[in-house]
């Protein structure tokens, strides 16, 4: 495996699949390399050799709301590298933030370098991400414009646990004409056994005291119960009570269109002619911020 810093060193690795991440790579990122490894032999060679493997591991600046947030988050770099090459990776591409943003990570995300960025609306829906990380999903949206047009993949995969983000990424590419060279792959979520059963895999974990990790059970406990819901009203409601009696600060506890995120009304059954709806939660445990999500209604998947 090659550790790669510049685009012109991606060059030998264009038309394969992307895994784009922060670092800090846990089980949940090398289910994410796994499954890339086994994509790739379903795409045609273009040159006689398998489909290149690519990750990226690149601490975006421009998502980060809160300096401090931004300066805590973990980076670990060989630590990542050794799991990278253990999951099937060919090459990780950390780039410095010079190489991703040559004009400055505060010139805007129009420069000569970048595509023009239009935010899609799922990114801005009512009382969900932006509405406690203003700015984020336009950080997110630039880096990511920005990695696939160095990396040059033909599929990237992302988690469902950041369900919204995934949301926001495919619609995106949509407004940018790259569905035709490009197709996003979305990824289940993984979730810790033993005594965290049921606890989304995040890099942010690291940071849950023992006393932090059994209320951060009542984030998947909250979604399971709304699974029991027979209205959307209900669903939101049980999921505030689990929330409220485990003592986490919760920021939202919704079900919304699967796709758009647009709110849905309270009286909605568990059928909607609409299509697949999702249940989502933000919430924060201790200093931490955690979120999760699952299916709900028709499609509802237990876990």
């Amino acid at each position: 495996m090659r550790l790669a810093q510049s685009a012109r060193e991606l060059e030998a690795f264009h038309g394969g699949v992307f895994v784009p991440t922060m670092g800090a790579l846990h089980a949940g990122h090398a289910s994410l390399i796994e499954h890339a490894a086994k994509l790739r032999r379903e795409l045609p060679s273009r040159s006689g050799r398998p489909a290149p493997v690519v990750v990226s591991i690149f601490v975006n600046p421009t998502q980060f709301n809160d300096p401090k947030d931004l300066e805590r988050y973990p980076r670990t770099l060989e630590a990542d590298m050794r799991l990278c090459e253990g999951a099937g990776a060919d090459v990780v591409f950390a780039p410095s933030v010079g190489e991703i943003y040559p004009a400055g990570a505060e010139a805007p995300p129009a420069a000569p370098h970048e595509r023009a960025l239009v935010l899609p609306n799922v990114a801005t829906m009512p009382g969900l991400e932006d509405a406690h990380r203003p700015g984020h999903f336009a950080g997110v949206c630039r880096v990511v414009s920005r990695l696939f047009d160095l990396v040059k993949p033909r599929l990237a995969l992302f988690g469902e646990k950041d369900w919204q983000q995934l949301q926001v990424i495919r619609a995106m590419c949509a407004m940018q004409g790259r569905d035709g060279e490009l197709t996003i792959v979305p990824s289940k979520t993984v979730r810790e056994t033993g005594a965290s059963a049921g606890l989304a895999l995040s890099s942010r974990n690291v940071f849950l005291s023992p006393a932090d990790r059994i209320g951060a059970l009542s984030l998947s406990k909250a979604l399971c119960e709304a699974d029991s819901a027979a209205k959307i009203g209900e669903a939101e409601a049980a999921m505030s009570r689990v929330l409220s009696a485990a003592g986490v600060q919760m920021e939202y506890a919704v079900v919304r269109d699967a796709q758009t995120l647009m709110p849905l009304p309270a009286g909605q059954g568990r059928i909607s002619p609409g299509g697949p709806m999702r249940a989502l939660i933000a919430a924060r445990v201790g200093r931490v911020r955690l979120i999760d999500n699952a299916p709900w209604g028709s499609a509802s998947e237990r876990f």
